[in-house]
């Protein structure tokens, strides 16, 4: 009778103690997780609105807020303040090199790096380290240069043109001369300075060798005041090449507009041959109507030696990576977010956001998703022959860089500055940085 008791006390606890595990597993999975999302891919801010209200209608207990930006201007800054609030994004949609700068805030994701090894592009989990240290997620390996529209050229030189047929300056100067004597613009360039500062001037550093290390080994050098812009091969080549394009450039008249949307719209329209942009420029101009719809893309020549190293490659990167909190959020909030990134890039409904309505290039295997973006498919022909820039050392610089500099660029390119005091302020910009490390 007694052992008849002991057990019906004993089925007694077994059933309170599983219907409170039980209870405790339902609150779990109707708890509410809200992430937020900052966002630096400005031109896709809706898109990635979208893409976060299917995930929440697949999994209803996890929301997730867009912080959005402008494009170009004060990201970096909000970016700042939230820290400074201590109110930091779970989320982070970021440029390697504000990662780098501002690790302590972010999650090692060491932990992860395997599952991600394992469905990436050969390289690609390589390519994002920062200091051997995996903090940012990759998402889209985008590339740029000069894009051309084909059917304007067709049309001016009565062929196909053969973008292997310009290796040198000299070589884009000519074929800028045709364009223009058929009454068409050679070129557009946006008058910004994340374009001309960063993506134009920050060749400088990725042209100096084909080594990441030995290209920041010549920063340094900028910093110990070692080395002389004015006397640099590659500077004064970017130079007389931008020279070159300002020249020719449909907005010369009033260069500093820096109108992307109307850049972007006037190019696939055919006002002008050629955009110095990236692939990324499709997610404004792949949805419109009435635009051509063939493009490609040629390198940036800095020289008359069609040996040297660009002239017959374009800069490639991985500009953004997704990097999640370490300073603000809850270890439910963290893993809610890996959870989220990860199905962002494995699944059907996340590819077909990235892919089809935001027009990037997944570095990752199995991707369901053909892509519509026309340039990132001419990027890809330069991947695939290996004749790309490997613009990495600009993961290291400090998260103001191209704003500094970039104004520089911008003070230059409408004849307020030479070219000589360009030099002077851009070495000024790194040894103060090499102060401020001190």
């Amino acid at each position: 009778m007694k052992k008849l008791k002991n057990l019906l006390l004993m089925s007694c606890l077994m059933f309170l103690i599983s219907l409170s595990l039980g209870t405790g597993i339902a609150q779990a999975e109707d708890e509410k997780i809200k992430l937020t999302f900052f966002n630096t891919s400005a031109e896709v801010n809706n898109q990635f609105e979208e893409v976060f209200k299917v995930y929440n209608k697949i999994y209803p207990n996890v929301t997730i807020e867009l912080i959005p930006t402008p494009i170009g201007g004060q990201q970096l800054e909000k970016f700042q303040a939230l820290l400074a609030s201590n109110n930091p994004p779970t989320i982070s949609n970021l440029d390697p090199g504000t990662i780098y700068v501002y690790k302590q805030f972010f999650l090692d994701l060491e932990p992860e790096r395997a599952k991600y090894e394992e469905i990436a592009n050969p390289g690609a989990i390589e390519q994002a380290l920062l200091d051997g240290k995996f903090l940012g997620i990759p998402y889209t390996v985008q590339g740029y240069g000069l894009l051309y529209n084909k059917r304007v050229l067709r049309e001016i030189l009565g062929e196909s043109f053969d973008p292997s047929s310009i290796k040198t300056r000299n070589d884009l100067e000519a074929l800028f001369k045709l364009i223009d004597a058929a009454g068409v613009a050679p070129v557009i360039l946006h008058g910004a300075n994340w374009s001309l500062g960063a993506h134009y001037m920050g060749l400088l550093y990725s042209l100096q060798s084909t080594s990441v290390e030995e290209n920041r080994e010549f920063v340094e050098m900028i910093k110990r005041g070692e080395v002389h812009l004015s006397d640099n091969k590659v500077f004064n080549g970017l130079l007389d090449t931008l020279d070159l394009l300002g020249k020719y450039n449909l907005r010369k008249n009033d260069p500093l507009v820096a109108d992307y949307y109307k850049d972007g719209l006037d190019f696939a329209k055919g006002e002008a041959a050629f955009y110095f942009m990236g692939d990324w420029i499709w997610s404004v101009i792949g949805n419109l109507e009435d635009i051509d719809r063939e493009y490609g893309i040629i390198p940036v020549p800095i020289s008359n030696n069609p040996e040297d190293y660009g002239n017959t490659q374009i800069a490639v990167s991985e500009p953004k990576l997704f990097a999640i909190d370490n300073s603000g959020s809850t270890p439910q909030q963290q893993d809610a977010a890996k959870e989220f990134i990860y199905w962002l890039l494995t699944s059907d409904e996340g590819q077909s956001a990235l892919v089809k309505d935001m027009g990037f290039n997944l570095p990752y295997k199995n991707v369901k998703i053909e892509t519509t973006n026309v340039p990132a498919q001419a990027v890809a022909e330069y991947i695939n022959k290996g004749k790309t820039i490997d613009i990495g050392v600009i993961n290291y610089f400090p998260a103001d860089w191209w704003v500094k500099t970039g104004n520089s660029v911008l003070k230059y390119f409408v004849g307020a500055i030479d070219r000589q005091k360009l030099a002077e302020e851009i070495e000024s910009y790194w040894i103060s940085v090499a102060e401020s490390e001190k």
